[in-house]
């Protein structure tokens, strides 16, 4: 495997101002994931991981520092070649599926070719392939309202692929999810990353899907604490000893708050 990084970040900031306040969401955050790799981003509610993302996926536009894809400053591009080059090289995969209610399951699947300019019979043809990967052969004209959650996600997963992309982000993949359809769903994660040597960032609150992956990266406040190898141990740990639980939404910022005060009383 390839030792260069395909995703790169040099003190990345990231402020929004609301007009009364300016949020400072990354605080000079410096990383690199290497080509292949499988990465999870954990860490409290409002920590900073989903606009972590969305930057180094170039949907944010950052307020300072560099963002490098493949070796190229993606933060310097213009929004048309940035959207250009998403659509050609990247796939997303998102918590509420964003699927249009009214396409079938193909029809969703193909809709990221044939915005790309690909003509529509090659665009069906890959469709039907990306579903027959992600285990969904039979369902090409079901619609998302005839489709449970795992199989919404599976389509969700199939339109990532379906441009043989580079990079793939997923922001709580399974956070919609039961614990058989999360398993599935990483289980057809992994399994991409492994024989297609896929790169795989993902956000995510639980544990046992971080330690699917091959490195774990905490962060907390807009900065990244800690970065580790994978191990399930890892996954549960947090830098700061002490007020940190990361199983599910107990890890909020405003959950630890709360417990502190319940525990004074």
């Amino acid at each position: 495997m390839e030792t260069s990084p395909i995703i790169q970040s040099k003190n990345l900031v990231k402020h929004y101002d609301t007009g009364s306040v300016v949020v400072k969401a990354l605080k000079g955050v410096d990383l690199k994931v290497t080509r292949g790799e499988m990465v999870a981003v954990m860490g409290p509610s409002g920590c900073g991981k989903t606009t972590l993302l969305n930057c180094l996926s170039g949907l944010d536009d950052i307020t300072a520092g560099n963002v490098f894809v493949e070796g190229t400053d993606i933060s310097t591009l213009k929004d048309d070649v940035k959207t250009e080059y998403r659509a050609q090289h990247m796939g997303f995969v998102f918590q509420f599926y964003n699927l249009l209610p009214v396409l079938t399951a193909v029809e969703n699947v193909e809709m990221v070719l044939l915005l790309s300019g690909v003509k529509p019979k090659m665009a069906r043809i890959k469709a039907i392939e990306a579903l027959d990967t992600v285990g969904l052969t039979g369902y090409e004209t079901h619609r998302p309202s005839q489709l449970s959650g795992g199989q919404r996600q599976r389509v969700t997963l199939a339109r990532a692929l379906v441009n043989d992309p580079k990079i793939v982000w997923a922001d709580e993949p399974t956070g919609d999810l039961d614990r058989m359809n999360s398993n599935e769903i990483m289980n057809l994660m992994v399994e991409l990353n492994e024989r297609l040597k896929m790169t795989i960032l993902l956000v995510t609150h639980d544990p046992g899907v971080a330690a699917r992956c091959r490195r774990i990266i905490h962060m907390e406040d807009g900065k990244i604490v800690k970065d580790v190898p994978i191990t399930a141990e890892d996954a549960l740990k947090h830098p700061k000893e002490g007020d940190y639980d990361c199983r599910g939404e107990r890890d909020t910022g405003a959950a630890r708050i709360s417990m502190q005060q319940e525990s004074s009383l």
